[in-house]
Parts: structure tokens; C-alpha cells; sequence
């Protein structure tokens, strides 16, 4: 037997084509038929995702063109009532909130509020969940359980709780406060001004977002390789170096996607203000939520309220669009 014989024999027979009407010419006859699979697996995920964007434009689609509507409109009790036909004012809502002097300042308290929630929330939130990682299994049992009970409280509840907490006459901070010695706090009233007061809501708002915050990072530290922590450790890398360059990285998805959550809530707080301050937060209380409120509802500007809201929706989309470059620039790293 050649050479050419033997090199014959070693190449294995063509298989036949088993996609229906592949042809063997170059035309692709079994073209269509992959274009076709591709194209349903890309129509799938729409189409599971369909009931969720369905209910979502139900219940947010009309509230917000509404009040984009409302936004570029005069619009106020005789409108309201049907006496007058609401009238199209162009930005003149916008042009009338951008300058006052009060808007601005209620932007900014509303920012270094939602500021301070967020970095106490994300401080707080991974220094309890390292935390757990280092206590017994019992232990850890109890503190999850605490953790839900709390999270799952509802606010008004929670607000009441706290209301008693910081009361002037009978609020037991201020009793346990004036235990200690030269410390006099009977009568003190927390809320005699914005920022004490503020201070207080901050930390009901971040009492009921800190176990969300826990639980996420508990789980995400169960994905941190342990045979990395060893390998730093064994490098001479200390408790700190280990949690900078070994278990933060892995976090920073899940630190970036509370961050972002945690900033988009706490500019959204309303029933923490509103029944802390027995339902009129008063000027040095006001944010973007209880400002836009009163504008529409107190004063019956409906418009420049929508246009404050419409404002803040702006603002928070920023956040969102932060998030999203965030997580496209980490998903370019990986």
C-alpha cells in the first residue's frame, strides 16, 4: 500500500447534513433555518418579559405622562373643579421653580440628606455583614431574623417607634443620654431645627436600609474566593489589604447596584418627613418630595409641583445612567 493509500484511509467519511434542506452546494440551503432560530431566540426574552412591561406601563405609564402634561400646564383649583380649562404655559413652571432661591436650597438638602442615608447605609450595612461572616451559625440565625423583622416593618410603624424614641418629654434617648455623668438631655427637643431633626429621619430611613444592604453583601461574600484571601494573607497582606484587593473587587457589582438603589430611595423619601412631622414638614424640613407635595396640594400650584416632580424624576435618571455606565465599564473588565 502507497503512501497515498494510507494518508486515503485515515480521512473519515462526510457526514450528512441532518438539518432539513441543508443542501450540499454552496447556496446555504440550511441558512434560513439558523436565521429563523436566531430569531426566536431573540423574540424569547421580549416575550417573557412582556407581562412585566405591560403592567409596568399600566401602572406608571399614564401617572407619568400625566404629569409631564401637568408640568407645561396651568393647572390649579378652578381646572381642578371644571371651572376653567387647564391653560398650555410652555416652561414657564420650569422657569418659575429654577429661580427661586427656595427650590435650590431644597435641592440641595435633599441631596447632602440622601448623601449622608447612602454612605451610613453602605458603611454600616458592609460592616455587619463582615461581621456575620466571623460569628456562629446561631448567632447569625438570630441576627438575619432581626434583620427581616425589621426591614419588613412597615414605615409608619417604624416612624411612630422612632417618634417615641426622640420625644422631648418622654423619649428614651434623652433618658438614657442624661445617665451619663454631666449630661442633661430631659426636654431636649430633637426637632427645634432642620438639622437635628433631619439627623433623626436619617437614621430611621437608614434603620430600615441597612438589612436589605446586609443580607446582598452577606450573600456576595459567600462568592469571594477563600483560596485568594489565603494567597494575600500568605503574601503578608493584612485584614485591610485583604478586604481591598481581594473582597472588594469581587463586590464592586453588587456595592455599585446598592449604591445606586440606596441613592435613588433616599431621594425619594416621603412618609419619613411627612408623619415625623405630624403631616406639615415645615421649611427647614421640606425635600424634593414634600416640597413638590405641598406645592401641588397645599397650595394648589398642581403645575409647579408636577414640575418639581418632573425635576427630580430628571435627576434621578442621572443616577440611573451613572449605574448603568458603572456596570458597563465592569462588564468590559470581566
Amino acid at each position: 500500500m502507497s503512501a497515498a493509500d494510507t494518508t486515503t484511509a485515515k480521512v473519515p467519511p462526510t457526514r450528512p447534513s441532518t438539518v432539513p434542506g441543508a443542501g450540499g452546494g454552496t447556496g446555504g440551503a440550511g441558512r434560513p433555518a439558523v436565521r429563523r432560530s436566531a430569531a426566536g431566540g431573540a423574540a424569547l426574552p421580549w416575550t417573557l418579559l412582556a407581562p412585566c412591561l405591560l403592567v409596568l406601563l399600566l401602572v406608571l405609564g399614564y401617572p407619568l405622562a400625566r404629569l409631564v402634561t401637568l408640568a407645561f400646564q396651568k393647572f390649579g383649583q378652578p381646572q381642578l373643579w371644571g371651572f376653567q380649562e387647564p391653560e398650555s404655559v410652555g416652561f414657564a413652571n420650569f422657569t418659575k421653580i429654577l429661580g427661586d432661591g427656595e427650590f435650590w436650597a431644597v435641592v440641595v438638602r435633599t441631596i447632602v440628606f440622601a448623601g449622608g442615608a447612602v454612605i451610613l447605609t453602605m458603611v454600616l450595612g458592609m460592616l455587619t455583614a463582615l461581621l456575620l461572616q466571623r460569628v456562629s451559625g446561631w448567632v447569625k440565625i438570630l441576627v438575619n431574623i432581626a434583620l427581616v423583622a425589621s426591614w419588613g416593618m412597615p414605615i409608619i410603624v417604624a416612624t411612630a417607634i422612632f417618634k417615641w424614641l426622640f420625644d422631648t418629654d418622654y423619649g428614651v434617648l434623652n433618658w438614657l443620654l442624661s445617665r451619663l455623668p454631666g449630661v442633661d438631655m430631659i426636654g431636649h427637643n430633637w426637632f427645634a431645627g432642620g438639622p437635628q431633626g433631619l439627623a433623626v429621619i436619617m437614621l430611621l430611613v437608614v434603620w430600615g436600609a441597612v438589612p436589605f444592604v446586609v443580607i446582598t453583601l452577606s450573600a456576595g461574600l459567600t462568592q469571594v474566593p477563600k483560596e485568594l484571601e489565603e494567597a494575600a494573607r500568605l503574601d503578608g497582606a493584612g485584614s485591610w489589604g485583604v478586604f481591598r484587593y481581594v473582597t472588594l473587587p469581587v463586590l464592586k457589582p453588587i456595592i455599585v447596584m446598592l449604591t445606586t438603589l440606596s441613592v435613588i430611595w433616599d431621594m425619594g423619601v416621603f412618609p419619613q418627613v411627612f408623619v415625623m412631622r405630624g403631616g406639615r414638614p415645615e421649611a427647614e424640613f421640606q425635600l424634593l418630595t414634600t416640597y413638590s407635595y405641598d406645592k401641588a396640594f397645599v397650595v394648589n400650584d398642581y403645575g409647579g409641583g408636577s414640575a418639581i416632580a418632573l425635576v427630580t424624576v430628571v435627576l434621578l435618571l442621572g443616577v440611573v445612567a451613572v449605574y448603568m455606565r458603572q456596570m458597563l465599564k465592569i462588564g468590559e473588565v470581566e
